[in-house]
């Protein structure tokens, strides 16, 4: 069982900077792919970057590449979304994810969900 608790949303300008932060409880979250998810007003939830358990690997979506970076820090059980550059298309309720078997699995079916931050860009 793994939980999963975001924070650091908020109302950025646009072209400025946010860094989100999901705190895990729980014994698998070392050994499991983690990611970002959001949701726009309107919109379906997507999958924003991904990384896996080791940090080795990382994925995103094309409109973040360059932009946003997913790290963790196993040993404080935490996974970050550094968020450089925002645009007002990236407001919405971001959402942690954890997947435990792989970071392909967890990009299309995480097996846990944290309670959503929201991110809104002001023009």
């Amino acid at each position: 069982q793994v939980q999963l608790v975001e924070s650091g949303g908020g109302l950025v300008q646009d072209g400025g900077s946010l860094r989100l932060s999901c705190a895990a409880s729980g014994r698998t979250f070392s050994s499991s792919a983690m990611g970002w998810f959001r949701q726009a007003p309107g919109k379906e939830r997507e999958i924003v970057a991904g990384i896996n358990w080791s940090g080795s690997i990382t994925t995103y979506i094309d409109s973040v590449k360059g932009r946003f970076t997913i790290f963790r820090d196993n040993a404080k059980s935490t996974v970050y979304l550094q968020m450089n550059r925002v645009k007002p298309e990236d407001t919405g309720v971001y959402y942690c994810a954890a997947g435990t078997v792989s970071i392909r699995a967890m990009t299309s079916k995480p097996d846990y969900w944290g309670q959503g931050t929201q991110v809104t860009v002001s023009s």
